[in-house]
């Protein structure tokens, strides 16, 4: 999407109508039913598997190429690399033979915070990521703009409280999926929970990810959510030795347990 195209869609309508657009453009399943965003083609095949309980993997914080070529072996849906200066996770200038080595199976996602959009296109296209997760402040206008130049996007939410999800509906359609955190100052790697009983106060349409201080102890509570829009999970500091440095075995079995 151009600059001036940007610029002329926020000038006709405000940003809440251009999602709802995008969430309520219809397309047809080969049934000849009326469905809507891809989300929902996502949504239609995540029901049908949601008695086996198959959700989405995503391990973030990587950084070491030994520890992400040992990792990406066990097959995880997602990867995440973090480029925000002040989290212990900080990849930095990821290492670009590593990452092209990665199979195609393995969603790459850079993650963001309250970066410009040029900036995260111009990592995104120099290291090969298909994913973008944003987990600041960041507006429904980037994450469409974002989502028009076929990246996935994931958008992070802090939550605490109830009141939280009601920020999200300016997001609808404009986010493949949302990932709910706990809410600390330092957007994620907190290592904490938040209170899961709150998940059922979410009652949009895009999927979600389920993040903040998840450990290998978690999986029956997991398990037992009941919440057709939870997609899958996010891990990270809990599964690690040290900053950046994934435990393979600990995640092995996280992802045993899940998939059982």
């Amino acid at each position: 999407m151009t600059k001036r195209k940007t610029a002329n869609l926020k000038r006709q309508k405000p940003v809440q109508t251009l999602c709802y657009q995008r969430a309520s453009a219809p397309y047809f399943d080969f049934a000849q039913q009326p469905l809507r965003h891809r989300q929902d083609l996502r949504l239609m095949t995540y029901d049908l598997r949601l008695k086996t309980y198959d959700l989405k993997i995503k391990i973030c914080g990587m950084r070491e190429p030994n520890n992400i070529r040992t990792v990406s072996a066990l097959q995880p849906d997602f990867m995440g690399f973090i480029f925000y200066e002040k989290s212990p996770r900080f990849v930095g200038e990821p290492d670009k033979t590593t990452l092209a080595e990665l199979p195609d199976s393995i969603h790459k996602v850079a993650v963001f915070v309250d970066e410009s959009i040029e900036a995260m296109r111009e990592t995104a296209r120099r290291y090969g990521f298909d994913t973008l997760q944003l987990h600041g402040g960041e507006t429904p206008l980037q994450c469409l703009q974002l989502q028009g130049e076929d990246f996935t996007v994931i958008k992070a939410f802090p939550i605490v409280e109830a009141a939280d999800f009601e920020a999200l509906t300016d997001y609808e359609g404009c986010a493949d999926y949302f990932l709910f955190d706990t809410k600390t100052p330092a957007h994620g790697g907190s290592g904490q929970k938040f209170d899961w009983d709150l998940l059922q106060h979410y009652q949009g349409k895009t999927p979600f990810f389920l993040s903040g201080g998840i450990d290998l102890n978690d999986v029956e509570d997991i398990l037992q959510i009941n919440h057709k829009q939870l997609a899958g999970i996010d891990i990270n500091s809990r599964f690690e030795t040290e900053p950046a440095l994934k435990d393979v075995d600990k995640i092995r079995d996280f992802i045993r347990k899940i998939h059982k």
